[in-house]
C-alpha cells in the first residue's frame, strides 16, 4: 500500500513537472511568435490579400493558433522526453530540425491549395522552425534537470525582450503599428 502511494506522489509530481515544462515552452513559443507576426511580418497582413482573414476577424482566431502551439509543445516535450535529448543546444537543433520538417509540411500543403503570397508562406515557414527551436532549447534544458522556475525566469525575460523589441520596430517605422494590423 505504501508503495502504492509513493508510487502515485512519483507520477503526481511527474505530471505536474511535464505540464510546468509544457506550459513554459509554450510561453517561449507565444513570445517569438508576438515578435514574428506584429513585428517582423506585420507588413504583410496590411497589405489586401484574398487569402487573410479581415484584421478583425483573424484577431478573435488568436487563440485557436495559440491552442496549436500549446498541441506542439506537448508533442514537442514528449517526443523530447522519450528519446532523452536533455540539453539545451540537441533540444534547439532538435527543435528546428522538427520545426524546419513541421513547417514544410504545412507550407507544402497551403501553397498547392490557396493563393497566399510566398512572402508569408516563407515567413511562416521560417517562424514555425525557430519557435520550435526556441521550445526545443527551453524542454531540453528542463529535461536535463534545469529548475522550472529558473527556466520559467529566463523565458520571461525573452517575452519581454520580444515585446520590447516588436514595440521598437513599430516605433521606429519598420512595422505597422499595432492598430494598423
Amino acid at each position: 500500500m505504501i508503495d502504492s502511494i509513493n508510487e502515485l506522489r512519483l507520477i503526481t509530481k511527474s505530471t505536474k513537472w511535464r505540464i510546468g515544462l509544457i506550459l513554459i515552452c509554450w510561453l517561449s513559443m507565444l513570445g517569438f511568435d508576438f515578435f514574428l507576426h506584429a513585428g517582423l511580418l506585420a507588413k504583410l497582413y496590411v497589405q489586401p490579400s484574398s487569402f487573410l482573414l479581415p484584421a478583425e476577424e483573424a484577431f478573435l482566431r488568436i487563440p485557436f493558433g495559440y491552442l496549436s502551439f500549446l498541441i506542439l509543445a506537448i508533442v514537442l516535450v514528449w517526443i523530447m522526453e522519450g528519446l532523452n535529448i536533455n540539453k539545451w543546444q540537441k533540444g534547439f537543433w532538435f527543435g528546428l530540425k522538427f520545426g524546419a520538417l513541421l513547417g514544410a509540411l504545412s507550407t507544402f500543403g497551403l501553397y498547392s491549395i490557396s493563393n497566399i503570397e510566398t512572402d508569408l508562406l516563407l515567413g511562416w515557414w521560417i517562424g514555425q522552425t525557430l519557435e520550435l527551436g526556441i521550445a526545443g532549447m527551453v524542454a531540453g534544458a528542463g529535461i536535463f534537470g534545469k529548475s522550472l522556475v529558473l527556466l520559467l525566469k529566463w523565458v520571461i525575460l525573452f517575452v519581454v525582450i520580444m515585446v520590447i523589441a516588436t514595440i521598437s520596430l513599430q516605433s521606429f517605422g519598420f512595422a505597422p503599428p499595432m492598430e494598423q494590423l
